[in-house]
């Protein structure tokens, strides 16, 4: 006797995508008490603004939960780069994660420096889950303000 199995297309989608990212080295779809969770974040990029004012450009990274020692802050060669590590908490004996959304692992920004910046001064500050990197501008980059004599 021949049995019949029923055709799932969306499954061999999902086993396709799964190969394809195998195939680039991402990471597989999360497997949680036998069940697939279809939404995967295989790399994350922290969310930045870049702010402009006379003396500066200011980038603002949110990082939340990762640890000052987890990030660096490089300029070279004109560029600024930004990258670290938010590290996955343990799954403890007594909590099961249901979802799991957000993105963890080690991160990677880079910037090429705006022209009048001054690499040489870079700064950089961590608080509450914020990255601030100060990029002076140079005294010839700052607006001057001219006096008309007649």
């Amino acid at each position: 006797m021949n049995a019949l199995t029923k055709w799932d297309p969306f499954k061999e989608m999902e086993d396709l995508q799964g190969r394809f990212a195998k195939f680039l080295g991402l990471s597989p779809t999360r497997v949680a008490n036998g069940e697939k969770e279809l939404m995967t974040l295989a790399e994350w990029a922290p969310s930045v603004d870049i702010i402009e004012d006379e003396k500066e450009w200011l980038v603002k990274a949110d990082l939340p939960e990762v640890k000052k020692e987890d990030v660096k802050v490089n300029v070279q060669n004109g560029v600024l780069t930004i990258n670290g590590e938010r590290k996955f908490e343990k799954e403890e004996k007594d909590k099961k994660y249901r979802r799991i959304e957000r993105s963890y692992g080690t991160f990677f920004r880079s910037f090429t420096l705006p022209e009048g910046a001054d690499g040489s001064k870079v700064s950089a500050e961590f608080r509450d889950g914020v990255l601030k990197v100060h990029l002076p501008k140079n005294e010839k980059a700052k607006p001057q303000t001219i006096e008309v004599k007649s």
